[in-house]
């Protein structure tokens, strides 16, 4: 797949995690069929690889299916094992060698200016702005005064209303988790969730409704 340009085109990747592996693949499968184009489910999930083998098994080879918080060599290959079509890492790690070897796209995590460049220089498809939070959309704009060229998506205490704000400083799109995500990873209401999701995507792409 093409990470950079479904990042682009969908601007909303949901990031999900959590104890209960039947409520975490309710939860993908109910992001897609809320129009969400891009999920990555984190290994920190109980039975994560499970999760992602029996999500990929319902919606088919060509949706962007990740795995997040890829860390390892190993990690990397039981992901792609598992399904997984791109990574997701909270940091520089040794899974972005691996992730290139087998020929996955990587969204690597970084936050300061070097961090950055090693993430690029790495061969990182984009740079996951992490934890966005402490620097917020500010932050964002001031790192691209350096940095125009690189594809960042802010991740770390993004809400919906805080989503454009970054979009309209230069990110290319937005990793969302408990906000946009609230209870339904514990089994809750998923009606709820697509709520939120109409929210994020209206947000993020103004047309969405008309897009998806």
């Amino acid at each position: 797949m093409n990470l950079l340009d479904t990042l682009r085109t969908h601007r909303l990747l949901a990031i999900v995690r959590g104890d209960d592996p039947d409520a975490a693949l309710a939860t993908v499968l109910t992001l897609a069929e809320s129009g969400v184009n891009l999920v990555e489910v984190s290994l920190t999930s109980t039975d994560a690889l499970g999760v992602l083998r029996r999500a990929r098994a319902a919606l088919g080879p060509a949706y962007a299916l990740g795995a997040g918080t890829v860390l390892t060599a190993e990690q990397a290959g039981q992901a792609a094992e598992a399904g997984a079509t791109y990574l997701v890492t909270p940091a520089l790690a040794p899974s972005l060698a691996e992730a290139g070897r087998l020929g996955l796209p990587v969204l690597a995590g970084a936050f300061t200016p070097t961090e950055v460049v090693q993430a690029t220089t790495a061969g990182a498809a984009a740079v996951k702005l992490f934890p966005a939070s402490l620097g917020g959309p500010d932050y964002l704009r001031a790192l691209r005064d350096p940095f125009p060229q690189v594809p960042f998506v802010p991740v770390g205490g993004v809400d919906a209303a805080g989503a454009r704000d970054y979009l309209d400083r230069g990110a290319i799109a937005v990793g969302v988790g408990s906000p946009l995500l609230g209870d339904a990873v514990r089994g809750g209401d998923l009606a709820a969730l697509r709520d939120r999701v109409a929210d994020f995507r209206s947000s993020v792409v103004p047309s969405a409704g008309a897009a998806a």
